[in-house]
């Protein structure tokens, strides 16, 4: 008798620096909890982000910026990715770093911009008539060619739908058969049909075919419940940049020319204040309508002061802009000259005119027992087995430099001993 071992199928995932962040750690009443969601110590900072999570919720932070502050290996970023968290995965949270600014295909200015409106959602809210349920019976009806000839055309097509609540016999035009061709819409698959456009959209196989294979190929959904046709609201998520990059990318035809032209295209390509302006009235006329909602979100450029003038002058005008995401700096630096200038010494490199509209929270080095604190959790993310001494150790390193030299020699050395 063969005896064989069923592996997993989950997915491992992929472990990073931050992995073990889940939120900020707070109570009820907004007080940091010592050691919670991964974070450990900076009480004060991680209060003062709480206020701000309650404020970008409440939709009473847009256009303002924040600045972070401290010694490297204080938490900075881990902070900022735990106000991400706390925010949730609709409010949109682009992470960059300074120098990303400096390059070659595209202006400072446009990266940046880029930036501010990929950190910008929209919802947008719409009540579609939709035919919704499980494909009983697919029948094209078939009649001669008017334009003559032996070969046969769809005149329309039968297609049976059915719900919890009841059945339904509908005949469609013959364009939405090709769509239902494209989709590969079989008997048994869930469907729903777009009343106005036309559109279909497969959801997949009915859960009622469903078998007792370990991996599936397809994947299974409930039969509907309701009528057939019903009104169904959609909620669609994206953000201004998207609508930026599906406006500024011509549709080409099929042609040699158009396809050599779309090969022959930098990959990068600046998109116009002109076609942002643009948007920017279609977005505020579906505002006023009621139709979508603007969701500012979260922009963080981690080393601001590898910013130089010119982008913190451009920072000023996106800042005041009527659209504008909340931005969230972190520097590592205290007093330096500010980059693009030879005689301007600021605080963390910023010019002193965007510094005094910031909101400043201040990370403090680590303690030694946070640092073991902080070892732990991530030993226990990473899966190392991990003694006391080696813990002791590293915190005695980890004091000495900084967090993240003691933090990054803990893996390598478990890596180490695994090949002895």
């Amino acid at each position: 008798m063969k005896i064989e071992e069923v592996k997993s199928t989950v997915k491992t995932q992929r472990i990073s620096s931050h992995s073990h962040i889940k939120g900020l750690g707070l109570d009820e009443n907004g007080n940091a909890i010592q050691m919670a969601s991964g974070l450990v110590g900076q009480e004060s900072a991680r209060e003062a982000a709480g206020i701000v999570v309650d404020m970008i919720k409440s939709k009473k932070m847009a256009g303002r910026a924040i600045l972070m502050g401290g010694p490297p290996g204080t938490g900075k970023t881990a902070i900022a990715l735990a106000i991400a968290q706390e925010l949730g995965s609709k409010v949109p949270f682009c992470l960059m770093v300074g120098s990303e600014v400096y390059s070659s295909e595209i202006k400072k200015t446009e990266v940046l911009m880029e930036n501010f409106r990929r950190a910008i959602g929209l919802r947008i809210k719409e009540t579609k008539e939709v035919y919704e349920g499980e494909v009983t019976e697919l029948t094209p009806v078939e009649t001669e060619n008017p334009m003559g000839g032996y070969g046969k055309t769809v005149s329309h097509v039968i297609i049976g739908l059915k719900t919890a609540k009841g059945t339904k016999q509908l005949k469609l035009d013959p364009s939405i058969y090709e769509s239902l061709q494209k989709e590969k819409v079989e008997p048994g698959d869930v469907i729903y049909i777009e009343a106005n456009s036309g559109a279909v959209k497969r959801q997949g196989r009915s859960d009622t075919f469903a078998t007792e294979f370990d991996l599936e190929a397809e994947e299974y959904v409930p039969l509907p419940k309701g009528d057939v046709h019903k009104k169904k609201e959609v909620i669609q998520d994206v953000t201004l940049h998207d609508l930026d990059v599906a406006n500024a990318r011509p549709q080409g035809g099929q042609d040699i020319l158009s396809m050599m032209g779309q090969l022959m295209k930098s990959k990068k390509t600046e998109i116009t204040d002109k076609l942002r302006k643009e948007i920017n009235k279609v977005v505020n006329k579906y505002i006023d309508q009621g139709i979508a909602e603007l969701v500012p979100g979260v922009l963080f450029i981690d080393e601001v002061h590898m910013l130089d003038i010119e982008t913190f002058t451009y920072l000023h005008r996106a800042l005041e802009s009527a659209i504008a995401p909340i931005v969230i700096f972190a520097t590592n630096r205290g007093r330096c000259v500010v980059r693009g200038t030879e005689d301007i010494i600021s605080p963390h490199g910023v010019p002193l005119d965007l510094l005094d509209r910031l909101l400043i929270i201040r990370t403090l080095p680590y303690s030694r027992h946070e640092i073991e604190q902080i070892l732990k959790i991530r030993a226990q993310t990473e899966g190392i087995s991990i003694d006391a001494d080696a813990v002791q150790l590293l915190s005695d390193i980890g004091s000495r430099t900084t967090l993240s030299v003691s933090g990054d020699i803990a893996p390598s050395h478990a890596t180490i001993l695994c090949w002895r």
